[in-house]
This record gives C-alpha cells, sequence and structure tokens, in this order.
C-alpha cells in the first residue's frame, strides 16, 4: 500500500502536466482543482508544435542522441573490457587516475573546453556534444561496465584462449553477448542525458537553425511564458520519448544474465 501512495505521489506531477496540455488556461487554474479535462482541446499540441519548428528540433536532438548513444556504447564497452578482462601494468593505476575525472563537476572544465573547441573552429556544430562520448563516453559507464565485466567467470576467456581465440573475439563473442543488460543500461543512460541536455547546447550552438528540444523548449518558455496551455503541451511532447524509451528498456535493469554462459 505504501508503495502505491509512492507510486501516485510520484506519478501526479506527469498526470498533472498530461492534463494540463489538454485544457485552456483558464480551466487550467479552476478553483477546486479540475483533474479530467472537459472539454478536451487537442488542438493545444497542434498549436504548441507549430509555433516553433519543433520538427527540425526533435531532428537536431535525434542525431545528437544518435551519435552519443553509439559512441557511448563503442567506446565505454571497449574501454572497460581493457580495464576488467586485459592484464596489463599499471592497469589498476590507470584506471584509478581516470576515475578522479568523475569527480570533476561539468561547470569546472567547462571554460577550458570551450576554448579547446573554439580553437578548432567546431562551436556552433555538434561536433563538442557527439565526439568525446567516441573517447569513452563518461567514466561513469566505464566503471559501470568495468564492474559488471569483473563479475563474469574468468573461465570463459581462459576456455576461448585455449581455441585460440584473441583479445577482441573474446571481446566480441563471449563478453558482449552477456552483457545485453548492462549495455542497455548504459544506452539508456546516455541516451537520458543526450535528449535532456541542457547546457551542452546552450553553450556550443548559437544558430536557431540547429536548436535542440531542450533549447526550443526554453526558448518557447520565454515567448508564450502567459500560455500555460501551449507550455504544457510542448513539454509533454518533448519528454514522451524519454518515458517511452524508458518504459521499453526498464525491464533489462535488473535482468542477471551474468552467469548465462556457464549454466547447463
Amino acid at each position: 500500500m505504501m508503495l502505491l501512495g509512492g507510486a501516485v505521489f510520484a506519478l501526479l506531477p506527469l498526470y498533472w502536466l498530461v492534463r494540463s496540455s489538454l485544457m485552456d488556461t483558464v480551466q487550467i487554474f479552476e478553483m477546486p482543482p479540475v483533474w479530467v479535462p472537459h472539454p478536451i482541446h487537442w488542438d493545444n499540441y497542434a498549436q504548441a508544435l507549430t509555433i516553433l519548428p519543433f520538427a527540425r528540433y526533435f531532428l537536431n536532438t535525434a542525431l545528437i542522441v544518435a551519435g552519443v548513444v553509439a559512441g557511448t556504447l563503442i567506446s565505454s564497452s571497449i574501454s572497460a573490457f581493457a580495464f576488467a578482462r586485459l592484464k596489463w601494468k599499471g592497469r589498476d593505476t590507470v584506471f584509478g587516475i581516470l576515475m578522479t575525472g568523475m569527480m570533476l563537476p561539468f561547470a569546472v572544465t567547462l571554460i577550458p573546453t570551450f576554448i579547446g573547441w573554439s580553437a578548432l573552429g567546431l562551436t556552433d556544430t555538434y561536433a563538442p556534444l557527439i565526439i568525446p562520448a567516441w573517447f569513452g563516453g563518461g567514466m561513469a559507464n566505464v566503471f559501470l561496465l568495468r564492474q559488471f565485466y569483473t563479475t563474469l567467470p574468468q573461465d570463459l576467456d581462459e576456455a576461448a584462449i585455449m581455441d585460440g581465440a584473441s583479445a577482441f573475439t573474446i571481446f566480441l563473442k563471449v563478453v558482449l553477448p552477456l552483457s545485453k543488460s548492462a549495455l542497455i543500461v548504459v544506452g539508456l543512460f546516455a541516451f537520458m542525458g543526450a535528449w535532456n541536455d541542457f547546457l551542452g547546447p546552450l553553450v556550443y550552438i548559437s544558430t536557431p537553425d540547429k536548436y535542440t528540444v531542450a533549447l526550443g523548449l526554453r526558448q518557447f518558455q520565454g515567448m508564450y511564458n502567459a500560455e500555460w496551455h501551449l507550455m504544457m503541451a510542448a513539454s509533454a511532447v518533448v519528454i514522451l520519448p524519454a518515458i517511452i524509451v524508458y518504459f521499453i528498456g526498464q525491464r533489462y535493469f535488473m535482468d542477471g544474465i551474468a552467469l548465462t554462459g556457464i549454466k547447463g
């Protein structure tokens, strides 16, 4: 019962958002509150999404998200494999040094990073938002995958080596098939981070046609801050993809497949 009450409490803001997006401004602020829209104003969504070029913003964001998710999965999985399954001199020392980067907040490295991208002439492009994902995808993701890889039995690697497999073959044929749940979790984190990223595009993107949905929504709020029904409709559409992706992938969060390679 307590769990159900907590779920209702957590979902109430989401319901209020959807409910308000289907009302007019007067009905939103009626007292006592109206919980079910009547009549339903479906046209709020059409108005909200056509006032600004949200279709273009969605396309821009999808491009960034695709690059970030792909880069994060590829680079972080390879890096984690090297730290977890390969033996080389100074491995743990290098890993410890890299982990210290997790202690640095984004704001600390913002100015020097911006200066570097500006010197390369890549500001007002998507490069600063995508390229870093192809070089580790964030040490938190490398750490997560490394911890998962260390739970896989070393006997699997030894058996593959006896069959003549190289390290890369072990990574592709042994480790990756057993890492489906962990990779999905990392992919979900990368998707959520890229889709909801506001500060990154705000710093590096200056051309309105290159805006992401986060910047587009902020621009919409600045222009129509009194049109609450339209703001709610635009916000509901922006968060919808994240909700869909989460519900599709959340069942993999607790999948216990670390030992599937030694079953039977």
